[in-house]
């Protein structure tokens, strides 16, 4: 299964995203951390063409562990999928590789995302630079409503209980009772 973490820059994706492949044996494929293994500082553009190209690795990298049984469950993160093009283009991949695919939309209150980004940004402990308030206000801005079936997980909840939200929506794992 194909599991599309979607939401604006400081929702919680990752962290749930984490949480929930630690509880389901699954594995987080993280844009973020591809584009800092593929290329040099200085070839960084957070554009979108350098977007989607690591996003058709990561998918690529997906078929290749789901495939091979190395993993049944594939968390894509660090991506808002803001775009339906973008959730399309997962979904056909998805459908290519056989693979039944879910969106988990995270979403909290505007406050604590800035709290959030805030005390990345001081602490140096996100891989993407770019990631900020502001870049939150700009994909706000532009965010095109996720018309797919979606699960919405509001991360200003516990996460265990976001955890079990999520959990509920994936067939091959059911959260704690």
């Amino acid at each position: 299964m194909i599991v599309l973490m979607a939401g604006l820059p400081g929702t919680g994706k990752t962290t749930l995203a984490r949480a929930l492949a630690g509880r389901t044996g699954g594995r987080v494929l993280s844009k973020d951390e591809f584009r800092h293994a593929l290329f040099a500082p200085e070839e960084i553009e957070y554009s979108p063409r350098q977007d989607d190209f690591c996003l058709q690795l990561m998918m690529e990298t997906a078929g290749y562990l789901l495939l091979r049984n190395h993993a049944k469950i594939i968390f894509l993160d660090g991506r808002s999928f803001s775009r339906r093009y973008q959730i399309e283009n997962v979904i056909a991949a998805a459908d290519c590789l056989h693979q039944p695919w879910r969106i988990l939309e995270c979403v909290c209150a505007d406050e604590a995302i800035r709290r959030r980004l805030e005390a990345d940004a001081d602490l140096g402990s996100h891989p993407a630079d770019n990631r900020g308030y502001p870049l939150y206000l700009e994909v706000k801005a532009r965010f095109e409503t996720i018309l797919y079936p979606k699960t919405v997980i509001n991360m200003d909840r516990p996460l265990a209980w976001c955890v079990d939200r999520a959990l509920a929506t994936l067939p091959t794992a059911k959260p704690n009772s």
